[in-house]
């Protein structure tokens, strides 16, 4: 009888996650594919010497990498406003339309206005994609049973991983090309736009709304939403002070922006250390970039098997395994981060083994920390993920300017030497902090009735109150289940 109300094995919710996946890859790769652009843009010898070189400053650059998240911050809390009134299908069209767009007339802006053109159009770019992973948390909440959420989840955010290998391994490929750089502008265009039409044919903002979906695989969705009755219906006002109170949203924020500082460095700054300190071409440069994300990518997939069988078999508490995996995503590629600084280019594969394993690593930063913010509160995941991921965001507006600033001598090994450790450090704080003050307990002012009972001048510390949601039986089976 449970197998039967479980719905079928592969449904329409593993579709969404598909085209969230596939959001998050074409999306990435327009973002990413910069870092390798730039180069080409900058060292035609590197490269297809038929388009143009631009001789811009170390300073110069370091505003063309950074300016992406100058908007990309900005429209992260909109975000959280704009997934709830209109839902995620409307919402996440939008930024890829744009990037599309955005994408295929960058070499044109270039051309026209040199980096300060570059600039604004990165910033525009991420005035728009600053929309993209509020939606991507809402969505998987809606369609996400609690015993699927380790697999979707990290299967959708797997898409960055992928992503990043795109990015990195591609956009070599296609500067030494006919197409030139500006080829991996054009790639980015068209891929962004044959996402957008498979999202308008197979999209939905949740199970009932779903042209797609069986009855009872939208029965169970709805069951394991711990309200029968209609999760996807409720209008939950936002907790605001409850949620600014709690603990465990400022342990998950800490751990988060941390994130944030190491993605940036490695993922916008690779290629400009293994081009001058390891002194590699524009084509391998490329190409070996792309090995730390390739590991990263192979790896979210172990990461998301041991889950699923920690649980299934009981090994340990939901918190203590994200706790668990997220240390190993943290303080593992914290001691690589260090190795990496001491190497030069007469120690090239070393360092690219570093870099791999420090990658592979963190991939498990996604069942580690991300997926908490739905555990903690389904209801407001989307508003939770445009808090953490627009404040979590500074630090990668931050982070090409600061080592613009400490890297004067790309050629530098010292210079570069101070910046991974600095990354090392970050994330050994943000991960302590996490596994002191983290919980995917769900909070007390996730509930429907919390503003209802609660006064507000009496009102506890959320995660110190007991909160026991009203479900039927199946749906707590299925919650202690997962």
């Amino acid at each position: 009888m449970r197998d039967e109300q479980k719905g079928p094995v592969i449904g329409v919710r593993h579709m969404q996650a598909l085209l969230l996946f596939l959001a998050i890859v074409v999306n990435y790769t327009a973002r990413l594919s910069v870092s390798v652009a730039i180069v080409a843009m900058t060292d035609a010898a590197t490269t297809n010497l038929d388009f143009p070189e631009y001789n811009w400053s170390g300073v110069e650059q370091s505003y063309i990498l950074s300016s992406f998240y100058w908007g990309y911050i900005v429209t992260q809390f909109p975000a959280g406003f704009l997934v709830r009134r209109f839902g995620a299908k409307s919402v996440l069209f939008v930024p890829t339309l744009a990037t599309a767009v955005l994408s295929g007339l960058t070499p044109y802006c270039v051309a026209w206005g040199g980096w300060q053109a570059f600039c604004t159009i990165r910033i525009v770019e991420g005035l728009f994609q600053g929309l993209i992973f509020p939606c991507i948390h809402e969505h998987l909440a809606k369609w996400s049973p609690p015993e699927d959420r380790n697999r979707l989840g990290a299967f959708a955010y797997s898409g960055a991983d992928c992503g990043s290998v795109l990015a990195m391994a591609s956009s070599g490929l296609i500067a030494n090309g006919s197409m030139g750089w500006p080829g991996i502008f054009y790639v980015s265009a068209g891929t962004c736009g044959l996402w957008c039409l498979l999202w308008v044919i197979l999209g939905a903002n949740n199970a009932p709304s779903s042209r797609l979906i069986g009855s009872r695989e939208r029965e169970h969705i709805e069951r394991s939403m711990k309200r029968p009755e209609g999760f996807h219906a409720q209008k939950i006002p936002v907790p605001w002070r409850a949620i600014w109170s709690s603990s465990p949203f400022y342990a998950l924020l800490i751990v988060r922006s941390a994130q944030g500082w190491a993605n940036s460095t490695m993922q916008l700054q690779t290629p400009s250390y293994m081009h001058g300190v390891l002194e590699m071409d524009i084509k391998s440069n490329a190409l070996y970039s792309a090995l730390p994300f390739l590991a990263m990518w192979g790896m979210s997939y172990v990461y998301l098997a041991f889950a699923d069988v920690a649980m299934s078999r009981h090994w340990m508490s939901l918190t203590t395994l994200r706790k668990s995996i997220n240390t190993v995503s943290y303080w593992g590629p914290a001691a690589a981060l260090i190795g990496i600084g001491f190497l030069d280019k007469s120690q090239t594969t070393l360092a690219i083994t570093l870099m791999t394993i420090n990658a592979g690593l963190n991939a498990g930063s996604g069942i580690g920390s991300i997926l908490t913010i739905i555990d903690m509160s389904p209801n407001h995941s989307g508003m939770l993920m445009a808090i953490v991921n627009g404040i979590g965001n500074i630090f990668p507006l931050l982070t090409p300017l600061l080592v613009g600033v400490i890297v004067t001598e790309p050629d530098s090994r010292n210079q570069w030497q101070i910046v991974f450790a600095m990354t090392a450090v970050v994330f050994f704080i943000g991960n302590l902090v996490y596994l002191i003050w983290g919980t995917t307990d769900l909070q007390s002012w996730d509930a429907e009735d919390y503003l209802k009972t609660k006064d507000p001048e009496s009102e506890p510390n959320a995660h110190q109150m007991e909160f026991k949601p009203r479900v039927d039986s199946d749906a707590e089976a299925d919650l202690k289940a997962a």
